[in-house]
């Protein structure tokens, strides 16, 4: 509830306290709203609004910390950053109180380096701000990376840290029920890749990798073996990420790249953002924990026959199907004024980048093909939306599965 001056009087006369401690318990008694009167003699008005669009994300507070402080064992919810949610003292990892999940929080004693990435977030944020950034929106930007690794990663099959991390977060139980604990434990599980990552995109030294990658003052395309990419990977644990983050085209971080490539230039970037590093776009935003609950729920209860694409399909075959597409319209996208030089060499660009989208929306096509087929969607049906014959069509499913790599993931 946003109040204005009179109702701020009239609240502290109420509670018989100053405002220095309303100010300190209301998180949002600083901020005002422009459609309350504001007049000195206006009357007191209050207006609705949610509380984590105003002060942030709702987390619940650790039970042992509130027992040590009032002597109660109650549930404590409270507006945590998404990098507070370390309690240091017990091991807890804390979570959303929005979720309906169930339990508050998980159990860090088996995973220190959640713990320990903390105390390193305290360093990051103090380079943010001597770099004259908000931390949170390094934070988000940071976090935004990480969570798409983390969809991407059930078909990596060089993944190794976070299944473990996660199978030790969830008491070494989490094949029980492995949709539902990659959804709860994933921020605890990426937090050290997070805080990782946004240290990464601070230094200076790895923006002049994205730098010396895009040609400098020689324009080329940005190469799938970068420097900075690989050393993105080093500094995760991961040596071998480079090139999967490297051609995950339109993801937050090769939207980040472009932004440093278009300050060095001097170039101005698409009406809105022009060339702010920590710029993300909506759609780019991690799914919250509640969101992917709701879902997960609905295609749960949902039964076969007349369900909806995202109760119908998998959400790892959904984020396939997803950045498929979003690969070819950034190959086609960088079409627009790419070709330089001599004819010859301008048309072999032009053409290696069409071949390439045109691989990737066959992919695209392949992938929800074999979604809706999985769906419940007759193979005539699908053959006559897919413009080919059933037994060839089936033939090329049949294929393409055959091609793909067994899941290790979470077992």
């Amino acid at each position: 509830m946003l109040l204005n001056t009179a109702g701020q009087q009239m609240l502290t006369r109420l509670c018989g306290v100053g405002q220095d401690v309303l100010a300190r318990a209301l998180p949002t008694w600083g901020q005002q709203d422009a459609k309350l009167p504001a007049a000195p003699d206006a009357e007191p008005a209050a207006a609705w609004r949610i509380g984590g669009a105003l002060a942030g994300p709702v987390a619940f507070g650790c039970r042992l910390c509130t027992v040590r402080r009032t002597g109660a064992a109650d549930r404590v919810v409270r507006y945590t950053a998404r990098w507070q949610r370390v309690c240091a003292r017990h091991g807890r990892w804390l979570l959303d109180a929005d979720a309906d999940q169930g339990p508050e929080h998980l159990d860090l004693r088996s995973v220190p380096e959640v713990i320990a990435a903390q105390r390193q977030w305290a360093t990051v944020a103090r380079r943010a701000v001597r770099a004259g950034t908000e931390p949170e929106r390094v934070f988000a930007l940071a976090h935004a990376v990480v969570a798409r690794w983390w969809e991407q990663a059930i078909d990596w099959e060089q993944e190794r840290i976070w299944p473990r991390r996660l199978h030790r977060l969830a008491g070494g139980n989490a094949g029980e029920d492995p949709g539902w604990w990659r959804i709860v434990g994933r921020d605890a599980a990426v937090f050290p890749e997070i805080v990782a990552v946004a240290g990464a995109l601070l230094d200076p030294a790895m923006a002049e990798l994205v730098w010396m990658d895009s040609g400098a003052l020689r324009p080329r395309p940005l190469p799938t073996d970068g420097m900075f990419c690989h050393r993105l990977g080093e500094r995760v644990g991961r040596a071998w990420l480079g090139p999967l983050a490297a051609t995950d085209y339109g993801s937050p971080l090769t939207s980040w790249m472009g932004a440093v490539i278009r300050r060095r230039r001097g170039e101005g970037g698409p009406p809105g953002y022009e060339s702010d590093l920590w710029w993300l776009r909506q759609e780019h935003q991690a799914a919250t924990m509640a969101g992917q609950l709701r879902v997960l729920g609905k295609e749960k209860k949902t039964p076969g026959a007349g369900r909806t694409w995202r109760a119908a399909v998998p959400p790892e075959q959904r984020a396939q199907i997803t950045r498929a597409i979003e690969s070819a319209q950034e190959q086609l996208i960088q079409l627009r004024g790419a070709q330089y030089g001599k004819t010859a060499d301008a048309a072999q660009q032009l053409l290696r980048t069409l071949s390439h989208a045109a691989t990737l929306i066959n992919q695209a096509v392949r992938e929800t093909a074999t979604a809706a087929l999985t769906a419940g969607m007759a193979l005539e049906d699908l053959a006559h939306w897919a413009r080919l014959p059933a037994d060839v069509l089936a033939d090329a499913l049949v294929a393409d599965h055959d091609e793909r790599p067994a899941a290790q993931w979470w077992v």
